[in-house]
């Protein structure tokens, strides 16, 4: 097997497993119980939560504890304020966002800001639709199609440049800044405080940890309101017993990942090389402002959907974009709005490199993707 879907999912680190088991079956403990077994647990807790919450600048009372990114997306949103007569353009998302802030946007009545053609925040659109109604704007720092890094630290002056216009002015509105962090923390150096952010989501399952885990950093000037009432853990935001494997397990991938920022850059920067020299007709659509292990492929032409049936025969997984998008037949919202036509979305796929990849995977990948693009070519062309 080739694996060539990383963005989608990665398997859990050894040492994030092995830091798992224990509390699995020996320290089982509820951290709410009041005898010292428990007590012991709840501290490990909260020291792991510390882990996660110094790898981005924040304290461990920053971070509330999810069950993903999804969850902490949607939690973000609730920073919102409650009126009856609601202002238009009160949440500003960026066109390319994951549908678990696309959707909750939506429904909030949520204005989209444009993309340039290279996949980066469009920041005079952003400047030109930001009113005294504006109280939550979330870009993500890292595109889950495309790899696209975006000038979050930009957006925040923006930001900043506001609130003062605003305190001058006397219009006493909240605004907030939002960034899905998913995709960044083994590749990017991610600190809240040199970003700017009010509000951070972070991904376990994403950086060689356990699924179903994540978090989301709330700054001081974010007030959130819970959406499941209960027994009142992660003050009073996420309520239910507390996932300890999994937080332990996240704080474990979280160190590994910070330890080895760079090296994990050089590895796949070499990688994409190899792969892109030896691939041939393609077309690549993440040329620029990407992270190194993100390669879009265009086959304009060619059925996607087909190609990675005929790829996964031969043994190799690649992705046509969001799993959750790709599950369903829908075409990526994300390379429309960078302009691709229909005919070049249905011929995209998407290639994430990962721990388990070595040069001779992408040679190997290299030719097998070669081959069938050129039989699918011929049998097309008949």
């Amino acid at each position: 097997m080739i694996y060539l879907d990383f963005a989608a999912a990665t398997p859990v680190n050894d040492k994030a497993l092995k830091a798992m088991g224990p509390y699995f079956a020996e320290e089982f403990f509820n951290p709410s119980s009041p005898y010292l077994p428990a007590k012991k647990v709840a501290a490990e807790y909260e020291s792991a939560k510390a882990v996660i919450a110094r790898a981005i600048g924040a304290k461990a009372t920053d971070l509330v504890i999810t069950a993903g990114a999804t969850e902490a997306n949607n939690l973000a949103f609730t920073a919102l304020s409650l009126g009856e007569a609601e202002p238009t353009f009160k949440i500003l998302y960026l066109e390319t966002e994951h549908d678990s802030v696309r959707r909750v946007a939506e429904q909030c009545g949520g204005v989209a800001i444009q993309v340039l053609p290279s996949g980066l925040i469009d920041l005079e659109d952003l400047k030109g639709k930001i009113t005294d109604g504006t109280e939550l704007i979330s870009v993500s720092l890292v595109n889950n199609e495309l790899g696209t890094i975006q000038p979050l630290a930009e957006v925040a002056k923006i930001v900043r440049e506001i609130r003062l216009d605003r305190m001058r002015r006397g219009v006493k509105r909240q605004l907030l800044l939002h960034s899905d962090a998913s995709q960044a923390l083994n590749l990017l150096d991610v600190n809240v405080a040199r970003l700017g952010v009010d509000l951070m989501t972070l991904n376990s399952a994403k950086i060689y940890g356990p699924k179903g885990v994540g978090a989301l950093y709330v700054s001081h000037e974010a007030k959130l309101r819970p959406l499941v009432a209960g027994g009142g853990q992660e003050q009073g935001l996420r309520s239910g017993t507390e996932n300890v494997p999994g937080v332990i397990g996240f704080a474990t991938v979280v160190a590994e990942a910070k330890k080895h920022v760079k090296n994990n850059r050089a590895k796949y920067r070499e990688l994409r090389r190899i792969l892109l020299d030896e691939l041939q007709g393609y077309e690549l659509i993440n040329k620029k402002h990407t992270l190194d292990n993100f390669v879009i492929l265009c086959y304009n032409g060619l059925d996607a959907e087909r190609l990675v049936f005929l790829l996964e025969d031969k043994g190799v997984y690649v992705a046509t974009g969001a799993a959750c998008a790709a599950s369903k037949g829908v075409r990526s919202h994300v390379l429309k709005a960078i302009g691709l036509s229909d005919s070049e979305i249905a011929g995209s796929l998407r290639l994430s490199l990962g721990e388990l990849n070595d040069a001779e995977q992408m040679h190997e990948a290299a030719r097998i993707i070669n081959e069938v693009v050129l039989a699918e070519r011929a049998r097309i062309n008949g």
